[in-house]
């Protein structure tokens, strides 16, 4: 990864943060917690959530006191900054998966110089599974990471990514109609992060949204799929950026398919 192999210490710091937030998430896993509503009833925090930013923060703080940190959660940017190094810090991605007790949640931590990143971690300490992706490459737990080879769309799995709320349902059935009318199988796991990283493994062959993600949602899974030999590009077929509407990601052999699935929400 040619922006990775400019800053191979903000890599390994994404690294460092990313376990050190995992590690706190862990900790309270599968106890009695108390959840607060966000903006509805499916977005859901707990201290937890804020505990591991922190932690995330000043493990990212002591080596880089004076770089900007994004975060989904209150003490953070809310918005990734054209020029310079920044970081964006997703805490708990899943965090309705970590209340109910599911495995299936994460810390997500990016680097990024100018708003492409340059490393990033993805711990998800109940599954025992830690992604990365520096200068040496894309792993997880120290195994090089590569897309499928699938080029028969009948034979791929496709997750609809990201949540369409209540008075966004309509495109939400659209989206799960379009992925099983040209899929294989559909999947869905409540965290974007995962799902991301799932592509970049192999293990799902592509996962797409008409949505405008989050940052802290997307950064690093989007680092890894790259790096693993796959594509990411906006409902315009574009090349993905942070701030990009949509999100279609693939092992680059099917994606048309999968961008055409993403277009067919909104139709």
């Amino acid at each position: 990864m040619s922006e990775a192999e400019r800053d191979p210490e903000r890599a390994a710091v994404a690294v460092r943060a990313a376990s050190a937030g995992a590690a706190v998430a862990a900790d309270s896993f599968r106890t009695d917690l108390t959840i607060e509503e966000k903006d509805g009833k499916t977005d859901v925090v707990t201290q937890i959530d804020r505990d591991a930013q922190e932690t995330v923060i000043e493990t990212v703080r002591e080596s880089f006191p004076d770089d900007p940190i994004v975060g989904e959660e209150e003490g953070a940017l809310k918005a990734v900054p054209e020029d310079g190094p920044a970081w964006i810090v997703d805490p708990i991605d899943g965090t309705s998966n970590y209340v109910d007790g599911a495995q299936t949640f994460g810390t997500a931590v990016a680097a990024v110089v100018d708003g492409e990143p340059v490393g990033a971690a993805f711990d998800c300490p109940a599954l025992g599974d830690v992604y990365r992706v520096g200068p040496d490459g894309a792993f997880r737990n120290d195994e090089p990471l590569s897309v499928s080879d699938c080029t028969d769309p009948e034979a791929a799995t496709v997750c609809p990514t990201f949540w369409w709320d209540f008075d966004q349902r309509d495109q939400y059935a659209a989206a799960t109609r379009a992925t099983v009318e040209r899929f294989g199988d559909m999947r869905r796991f409540g965290c974007a992060q995962l799902e991301l990283a799932m592509v970049a493994s192999g293990a799902l062959e592509g996962t797409m949204t008409n949505l405008r993600a989050n940052s802290w949602d997307t950064v690093a899974g989007v680092g890894l799929i790259r790096e693993a030999g796959g594509v990411v590009t906006d409902l315009e077929g574009d090349r993905w950026r942070h701030d990009s509407r949509g999100l279609v990601a693939s092992n680059g052999e099917i994606h048309d398919e999968v961008l055409a699935a993403a277009r067919e929400i909104e139709d």
